[in-house]
């Protein structure tokens, strides 16, 4: 096995998605890591901090078929998944596919839908099949949920059910950049009010699904060791019993944890994961599993302050 392999495609996802997302280095970390461990991704920002351009630039770099899914109230599942057309000239069915056939979705503004339409994604998301009058359909090696929501705009919109947030492999806060940034943004793209076209700043794609899948399939040789493993199983099952956390992760959380620790372990050029590994994805990968007691939220805790806290009081392998 060669991690170098995976460790240089990340710097050159990097390198490139850099020249057109202007300080936002941990997203673009996370979402390599997302791919390499075939999770899906839930971006939460203000509008306008470039979750859309940052899904686009990823496609672009992938060469991946990319559909973006504006979620609003009146979207209906069919919209979403496709349906089965009757065809009068030929008395037959034919399946009309939905945006959902791709590779990259992008799901914006995701909590801007009812429970029903966003439930529709619960089958792709996790097994990689949609079904449709009783006939299960394939989706690609390379399907993957990008999708957005607003922290702030709370009119109009439908909070996304637990179950559909442990589909979510990492929730990713999306600041506003520094004054620095966005001097580099205005200066960048500022002669247009468009999105920029990623392809128009020169990015193309980097590796093929054939590679993709190649490296992917490196992961399980990458060593978690006895120990590693129960600190993970130890820091999913402290959520479960800690006074300010009223629901904790699952033990799906804890599968996710150990395989994107393996992806961020190859990203870095190493064959075996160390516990700065899972430190560094606890929140990410737990924080949006997690629902507060009444008691943590009058005090103003967040997920995070919480899982920082468990960590602190969790002991790691030396």
């Amino acid at each position: 096995m060669n991690v170098e392999v995976i460790k240089e495609f990340g710097e050159r996802v990097h390198a490139c998605a850099s020249k057109v997302i202007i300080g936002q280095p941990k997203a673009v970390a996370l979402l390599t890591v997302a791919l390499l461990a075939e999770g899906h991704v839930l971006l939460e920002g203000v509008p306008g901090t470039g979750k859309t351009l940052l899904a686009r630039t990823f496609s672009t770099l992938l060469g991946l078929e990319f559909s973006r899914v504006q979620f609003t109230p009146d979207l209906m599942p069919a919209d979403l998944l496709g349906s089965n057309l009757f065809n009068f000239q030929t008395s037959t069915f034919t399946l009309t596919k939905g945006p959902i056939f791709t590779e990259i979705l992008l799901a914006d503004e995701i909590n801007r839908t009812p429970p029903k339409t966003q439930a529709a994604l619960l089958e792709a998301m996790q097994e990689r099949t949609v079904t449709l009058d009783g006939t299960r359909h394939e989706l690609s090696d390379g399907f993957m949920v990008i999708a957005t929501q607003n922290p702030i705009e709370q009119e109009g919109t439908y909070p996304l059910p637990e179950a559909q947030l442990d589909r979510f492999l990492f929730r990713v806060i999306v600041n506003p950049p520094g004054r620095s940034e966005e001097q580099q943004i205005v200066q960048l793209h500022g002669h247009q009010t468009k999105m920029p076209d990623p392809v128009d700043l020169g990015l193309s794609s980097l590796i093929s699904m054939d590679e993709l899948v190649a490296i992917r399939g490196m992961l399980p040789e990458i060593a978690l060791t006895e120990p590693l493993v129960e600190y993970i199983v130890d820091l999913v099952r402290a959520t479960r019993t800690d006074p300010n956390i009223a629901t904790g992760a699952s033990t799906r959380a804890a599968n996710m944890l150990a395989t994107s620790s393996r992806a961020l372990a190859a990203l870095k050029g190493r064959d075996y994961v160390i516990p700065d590994d899972i430190k560094t994805l606890v929140s990410p990968a737990l924080s949006h599993r997690l629902t507060l007691s009444p008691s943590a939220e009058i005090e103003g805790l967040r997920p995070a302050d919480v899982l920082n806290r468990i960590l602190e009081r969790t002991d790691a392998p030396k």
